[in-house]
């Protein structure tokens, strides 16, 4: 039951609210029904006090995104005895050191939204979030209450085609397309969710020809100036000098060489650079470029809400957009990583030659007043190519199979490029540096005590989806980051950062016995340090 919305007196501490039975009767009764001698235990005190939520019913801890050395401990959601000795113990070497003692994005306050501080959203998502604290938290589960908060431009269009919504940041975002005859909503499950052979299709689609995908939840940002560049590859860990209308995948790093931020650089001019990145980690990058951005001679701005992203994948993609456009998509004129202004179907565009598929295909940058016209020139022209509406748990399984990793699950912020496999995204030798690389170079020239490997669970029923432990001849070497089944594998795939003190090397991966443990069983899985499709990435450049 939510308690003053308007907000709490400045004398209330320490204080009590009126007994309310009518709210903790069917509590009670249902207490009885499980232990009846507690009908006849009689109530000695009955404590109504208030207790603070969150959205997404995990506390806020950390430095404030708007306000410099503001730190933040909030919102404890009904465990702050259980978690007041870790909270302010980090929170106290974050105040001190200036950056927190390991990964807590799961907690960090750079996880909201403005949109979050809405009074009519915060009664009604909290209220939902307070009930699921003791409920199954079954994977995938979306909050039911202050959706469509945040929608796209195709969302109606998507819609009408059977799409499954669910959120992430406020936006509505297409998770699965259900067939006309599919009720188009979750049944959840540990196991193969209603939605398993929606996703085979999605998949199949994008690998054999051409899927389509609303990815226009991307965070984007324009950074602009005379030293616009200065910045950004201070930044940035790889080159960002290039010419322009080249995009470059770059990782922002920390002092101690932690990825905080895994991104795209677009160069559109001399002195003029997008940066793309996921929706979820809007708030975060947007806090950690405006911090740096101060030291330069740069403007900056977040454009996300004016443009819409589609994402064109899949090895008949050049074939469909050549059909609908006069542009030259070829390898010698648009390679990959390159952004050129193009017309699609008559609407002019951005046409953004990257992919998180593992296939040849475009992210088509559009105005939003633009996107429905460009996207029903897509469908209509995609009929003859196979084209197939695909969303984002096909797109999830579709990275793992590359072996694209994902912010918040297989990197953070105590994670560094050498042991995310992402080396190849290092310029070590370009002027001037880039933060982090000090830490990168002592680490660069001795053995990897930890590193990022790739799984796949050799047992066809079995899915893990994050947190579950691996185990090498019966030792100990890690968890999983995250996975999701794959359909090219006929297998779920994950990945885990394997630590061992003499190095992870390819005779490390290469023998002795590997398991990883799912529901108190051990099941064989087979490791690798590449991926398991397309391990030399050429299908991108195809």
């Amino acid at each position: 039951k939510v308690w003053n919305l308007d907000g709490i007196p400045r004398d209330f501490c320490f204080g009590t609210l009126p007994e309310d039975w009518d709210h903790i009767g069917p509590i009670f009764e249902a207490a009885c029904h499980r232990m009846p001698s507690l009908a006849d235990a009689g109530l000695q005190l009955f404590f109504n006090g208030p207790e603070a939520f969150t959205p997404d019913g995990t506390f806020y801890l950390g430095e404030a995104p708007e306000v410099d050395r503001c730190f933040v401990a909030a919102g404890f959601n009904s465990v702050g005895i259980q978690t007041a000795g870790g909270a302010g113990w980090v929170l106290a070497d974050w105040i001190v050191d200036g950056h927190p003692p390991m990964d807590l994005s799961g907690v960090d306050i750079r996880r909201s939204f403005p949109f979050q501080n809405d009074r009519t959203y915060l009664k009604d998502r909290i209220s939902e979030s307070l009930g699921l604290l003791y409920a199954m938290h079954w994977p995938f589960r979306q909050y039911e209450s202050a959706r469509n908060i945040r929608k796209s431009a195709l969302h109606e269009a998507l819609a009408a085609q059977g799409a499954v919504f669910g959120e992430t940041a406020g936006w509505e975002r297409p998770n699965w397309f259900a067939h006309d005859d599919q009720i188009p909503q979750y049944e959840y499950s540990y196991g193969k969710q209603n939605w398993h052979e929606n996703m085979r299709a999605e998949c199949d689609a994008v690998r054999n020809n051409v899927g389509l995908f609303d990815q226009s939840s991307f965070a984007k940002f324009v950074v602009r100036g005379p030293e616009a560049l200065d910045l950004l590859e201070r930044l940035s860990a790889n080159a960002i000098d290039v010419e322009p209308g080249r995009g470059v995948y770059t990782q922002w790093l920390n002092d101690r060489g932690g990825i905080e931020a895994d991104l795209t650089v677009t160069r559109l001019s001399q002195d003029e650079f997008w940066v793309i990145t996921s929706a979820a980690s809007q708030t975060r990058d947007w806090a950690w470029l405006r911090r740096a951005s101060r030291q330069h001679n740069v403007e900056i701005s977040d454009i996300t809400e004016q443009w819409g992203v589609l994402g064109v994948m899949g090895p008949s993609s050049r074939h469909l957009l050549d059909s609908i456009s006069d542009a030259d998509l070829s390898n010698e004129h648009c390679p990959f990583g390159s952004m050129r202004e193009v017309e699609i179907g008559g609407t002019p565009c951005k046409a953004l030659r990257m992919s998180y598929v593992g296939e040849l295909g475009w992210e088509l940058y559009v105005p939003v007043d633009a996107a429905e016209t460009l996207y029903l020139s897509i469908v209509q022209a995609g009929r003859p190519f196979g084209l197939r509406h695909a969303g984002f748990h096909a797109m999830n399984s579709l990275r793992l199979e590359a072996g694209y990793r994902h912010w918040g699950h297989d990197i953070s912020d105590e994670d560094t490029p050498l042991e995310a496999g992402l080396g190849f995204a290092v310029a070590w030798d370009k002027p001037g540096g880039f933060i982090g690389r000090d830490a990168l170079l002592k680490q660069r020239d001795v053995p990897r005590s930890k590193r990022l490997i790739q799984f796949r669970i050799e047992d066809t029923d079995l899915i893990s989806y994050h947190d579950d432990p691996i185990f090498r001849d019966g030792v100990y070497m890690g968890r999983t980051t995250g996975g999701m089944w794959s359909h090219t594998e006929d297998r779920c795939l994950t990945m885990a950062y394997v630590t061992n003190s003499d190095g992870v090397d390819q005779e490390l991966i290469n023998g002795g016995k590997w398991e990883i443990e799912i529901g108190t069983r051990r099941r064989p899985v087979t490791p690798s340090i590449r991926s398991f499709y397309d391990p030399t990435n050429q299908r991108v450049r195809l």
